[in-house]
């Protein structure tokens, strides 16, 4: 027997299940930039003097938050609010932390956790950072949001500040799909310099902070990883450096910020001063994902002594002793060298139009201008003026700010363009992601870029090991090829790579070693993944009295199956994360498994937890083969999914969660047809959209974000909503889409 369900229930194509490269999710109110919206803090006004009196302590102290941009006008407390930075703490103008979760567990406003107030005391324009920013987002680069504000503190006004998105798990949930990896915060001195194989060895203080500080999966402390990767640029041969690196990194998109950090003069990064990144182990790749991170220090500004805008971008790093392995290793090695050229003269030849951006600054000039002349913070520091604003756009203003934004960027251009060396690189073949499932061919796509167009790409592939055959991949026109392979028996086993030829006849293949794909077929017992809670607030407590998420399996087989060989994930990409534990669930019985990451609470612990905000199931028999896996949206506190009665392939929201019992409930409790929620029109394009009865509902949009709410109603205003695909749940379990053009 086999058997395989997929259950899709979010916004999802089959386009968007191949690709892996980042996304991007819009600016929404909190960061919408053609505006400057208003934030309000209130605090004790002992509590403040006590923050102000303590600039370097993290305390968080209990504030209230409201949010207002002309449109929208929300308030949030408890808050916590801090101080926030390391150098800027010891300056007149603070820069602030406000969090949403410190006081109310699983807080968030607007889908993030936490908010950045920088005060950018250092940069006369306040834009600096925004800038490098908008040219890496429009780059395509996993990098944060942000957008100017107006703070007020207790009712006085503290200036102009740029909000910042902040980097942690949900900032990689939302780029990456996943945030299960470890995601490090690297700052001085992290050097990524060889110390041994032992992953403790990587565990470094300095000060009262870790260098390399691990900000998820802390239970575990695992620096495995990492020390894998830094084994990789220490011990890596040199003609064996692209395919060892590639294994383990991201390396395309390190090189596109290697480009922009170099244009931007971002010396207080990782090349310059081993500072200020974060490394993100993403599990749907393998590779770790580099992420700037604190960019004011740009355009121009230095307290060094060096000209930025003319350094040599092919030895950008310190002299004497110092390690930069990452940096160095990249730039002594010829293809990965020629990858970079390739990458900084796309920077400066297409990607950015100077006359374009300009226009766009002095646009955002007008704007903040009038903030910047009544902010009383502004000349504290460096007795700046608001006659200095307007002058630093075009010419240098005091000791560290060296040069005028107009002028670093025409001289950057220039001084980058005469350095970057001659010469085309082999095609860059990125984000190689495939398909296979039960009953489908086996799908495979892949991002190439070329020096010289056109491009021919092309599938490799082995089936049980034997000759590899080869199919054509076919362009979208964006970049991304893709290619099917039908008629491959299901009980084998598959290997593939993906080779690219530019016009010019240079190749490229990747991976270096093709990637494995088990058999979807064989002969696999009927175990279901039966029902689940997400949001587990107070309906079912484990062994220990904590309320923690759960999945309940069920055996549907006429035959007893020991769960011990078998495997539980929450990430299909990683199907063998979590062994099950060694039970023997009999035919027809059930079986909690608390999803809480905490494997130390007990054998039926797993080492995940499950996201509110939507993602994946999955049971693996022990030779990887899919034994039953799911895909779910946004859910609801305290209400669990289930299959419509034991086993069935229809999942819906419960009426009744009944975690460790049959789904096959025949009373009242279940929803009829008569009673499940309709809505029309649906599609809409504006106005009311009428529900099929009164009801209490909540409204996501395709990003899982709670976006609207109704009480006791059956009217729905939609004027106002963005175009697109609407998940609405209402108060008896239902679901349904709402799609507005």
């Amino acid at each position: 027997m086999n058997r395989a369900i997929a259950v899709i229930l979010m916004f999802l194509c089959t386009g968007t299940l191949l690709r892996s490269q980042p996304s991007f999710p819009d600016n929404g109110h909190l960061f919408a930039d053609t505006i400057v919206p208003e934030v309000y803090i209130t605090v004790p006004p002992d509590t403040l003097a006590w923050i102000y009196a303590n600039p370097y302590s993290d305390r968080e102290f209990r504030a209230t938050f409201v949010f207002d941009n002309g449109t929208v006008r929300d308030t949030v407390h408890p808050v916590g609010f801090r101080l926030r930075g390391n150098t800027s703490r010891s300056s007149k103008k603070k820069s602030f932390k406000v969090s949403f979760n410190t006081f109310t567990e699983g807080g968030k406003y607007m889908g993030v956790e936490k908010m950045n107030l920088n005060g950018e005391h250092n940069d006369p324009t306040v834009m600096r950072s925004k800038i490098m920013w908008d040219i890496l987002r429009k780059w395509s680069i996993p990098a944060p949001r942000a957008n100017h504000v107006r703070v007020y503190i207790n009712g006085s006004y503290y200036g102009l500040y740029i909000n910042v998105e902040h980097i942690d798990e949900e900032f990689v949930k939302s780029r990456f799909g996943n945030n299960d990896g470890n995601l490090y915060k690297c700052l001085y001195p992290a050097d990524l310099a060889y110390r041994g194989a032992d992953p403790e060895n990587y565990k470094i203080w300095n000060g009262s902070r870790w260098v390399y500080e691990l900000t998820t999966n802390e239970e575990e402390d695992d620096f495995s990883d990492l020390a894998e990767f830094i084994g990789v640029l220490r011990n890596s041969t040199q003609e064996n450096l692209l395919c060892d690196l590639d294994r383990v990194f991201n390396t395309p998109g390190y090189l596109k910020i290697m480009a922009v950090q170099i244009f931007c003069g971002d010396w207080d990064g990782y090349i310059y001063n081993k500072n200020n990144f974060y490394l993100y182990h993403n599990t749907r790749t393998g590779k770790f994902e580099y992420i700037p991170y604190d960019v004011d220090n740009t355009f121009g500004i230095d307290w060094f002594g060096i000209d930025w805008s003319t350094r040599n971008i092919y030895n950008w790093q310190p002299g004497g002793d110092q390690q930069r392995p990452l940096y160095e290793r990249i730039i002594s090695n010829p293809v990965l060298r020629s990858q970079f050229s390739f990458y900084a003269s796309q920077l400066i030849g297409s990607t950015l139009d100077t006359d374009s951006l300009v226009q766009a600054i002095e646009e955002r000039k007008e704007m903040i201008s009038p903030y910047v002349a009544t902010d009383p913070f502004y000349p504290l520091d460096y007795g700046y003026d608001h006659a200095d604003f307007l002058n630093s756009f075009t010419a240098a203003i005091g000791s560290h700010v060296k040069w005028g934004l107009y002028p670093y960027l025409e001289g950057r251009k220039e001084s980058m363009g005469n350095q970057i060396e001659p010469g085309d690189p082999d095609p860059v073949i990125r984000y190689i992601t495939h398909t296979r499932k039960e009953g489908s061919p086996l799908r495979v796509a892949a991002f190439v870029e070329a020096a010289d167009p056109p491009v021919s790409v092309t599938l490799l592939y082995s089936v049980a090991e034997g000759p590899f055959r080869q199919v054509d991949m076919t362009g979208d026109g964006t970049g991304y090829y893709s290619a099917e392979v039908d008629g491959v028996p299901e009980a084998d086993a598959i290997s593939y790579h993906v080779r690219a030829a530019d016009g010019s006849g240079r190749t490229a293949l990747m991976p270096c070693n093709p990637v494995s794909i088990a058999p979807v077929a064989g002969d696999t017992p009927l175990l279901f993944i039966n029902e689940f809670m997400a949001d587990n607030e107070e309906t079912v407590a484990d062994e220990h009295g904590t309320y923690s998420d759960w999945i309940e399996l069920y055996n549907g087989d006429t035959r007893d199956v020991f769960l011990g060989d078998y495997f539980l994930t929450d990430n299909f990409d990683d199907p063998d994360k979590w062994k099950l534990p060694p039970v023997t669930l009999t035919t027809g019985s059930f079986l909690i498994i608390w999803a809480d990451g905490s494997t130390a609470a007990g054998s039926h612990h797993a080492s995940f937890r499950l996201s509110k905000d939507g993602e994946e199931i999955g049971v693996y028999s022990p030779d990887l083969l899919v034994v039953d896996t799911l895909t779910f949206g946004p859910q609801q506190e305290d209400v669990s999914m289930g299959r419509k009665s034991d086993g069935a392939e229809e999942i819906i929201f419960m009426a009744t969660s009944t975690p460790g019992k049959s789904n096959n409930i025949t009373s009242s409790g279940r929803v009829t047809e008569e009673e499940r929620l309709k809505a029309w029109p649906n599609p809409a394009s504006g106005g009311h959209i009428r529900l099929s009865r009164r009801c209490d509902y909540l409204i996501y949009n395709s990003g899982g974000i709670l976006v609207y709410s109704g009480t006791d109603t059956e009217t729905i205003n939609v004027d106002g909503f963005s175009p697109g695909l609407y998940i609405l749940t209402d108060d008896r379990g239902n679901y349904l889409r709402l799609v507005i053009l």
